[in-house]
Formats: structure tokens, C-alpha cells, sequence
């Protein structure tokens, strides 16, 4: 059992920078790959990037790429997402998630799951 919490979302404007965390309880965080996902009004939620648990793997949507920076701490149960020159279509809940694998994009193959934090970006 994994229990997440995300924090850091917030109104920005385009081409400034944000910074998600999510904090993780629970013995089996460090072996679970992580994932960020992202739900604009009326879509669906869509992959944004993913971590392995050795943190040696990443994986990152094509619209994110040089732009966003997924990490994580097995010691502190933590992993981040780095988010720069935002854009307003990045507006959007953010939801960390753990799964089985980094390689894995489909929001059915994470398992748990954060409540969300809004981001919202201003053109």
C-alpha cells in the first residue's frame, strides 16, 4: 500500500516555472515506479512523465520534453516534478501515481494515486 500526496501547484504565468512534489508513505514506495499525470477540464487524463524506482530510467510525453524534469528521493519517499516554460495549455490537475513500470503510459497500470494539484497557467 502507497499513499501520495502532491503539493506546489499554483497560478503561474506563461513562461515561468513550478515545482510539484509528491510526498509517499508506505514500505513499498522505493520499489514502485512513479508517474505524473495531468487532467485538463473535459480530457482525459493524460501521461506526463515517469521514474523508475532506481531513478536511471525516465520517461517524458513529447510535449514536455527539455521543458520538464521528473526526479525522485527513495530516502526521503519523495519524487518531483521541475516544470519550465510553461505553457497554458499545461493548465491542468496534476496527479503523481505508482506503478509497476516507468515504461508503462496508460493511467490503468499505476496503481495509487495522489488527489491532485491544480496548475494553472496564464497566457
Amino acid at each position: 500500500q502507497v499513499q501520495l500526496v502532491e503539493s506546489g501547484g499554483g497560478l503561474v504565468q506563461a513562461g515561468g516555472s513550478l515545482r510539484l512534489s509528491c510526498a509517499g508513505s508506505g514500505r513499498s514506495f522505493s520499489t514502485n515506479a512513479m508517474g505524473w499525470f495531468r487532467q485538463a477540464p473535459g480530457k482525459e487524463r493524460e501521461f506526463v512523465a515517469s521514474i523508475s524506482w532506481s531513478a536511471i530510467s525516465i520517461n517524458y510525453v513529447d510535449s514536455v520534453k527539455g521543458r520538464f524534469t521528473i526526479s525522485r528521493d527513495n530516502a526521503k519517499n519523495t519524487v518531483s516534478l521541475q516544470m519550465n516554460s510553461l505553457k497554458p495549455e499545461d493548465t491542468a490537475v496534476y496527479y503523481c501515481a505508482a506503478g509497476r513500470s516507468f515504461r508503462l503510459v496508460a493511467p490503468s497500470a499505476y496503481d495509487y494515486w495522489g488527489q491532485g494539484t491544480q496548475v494553472t497557467v496564464s497566457s
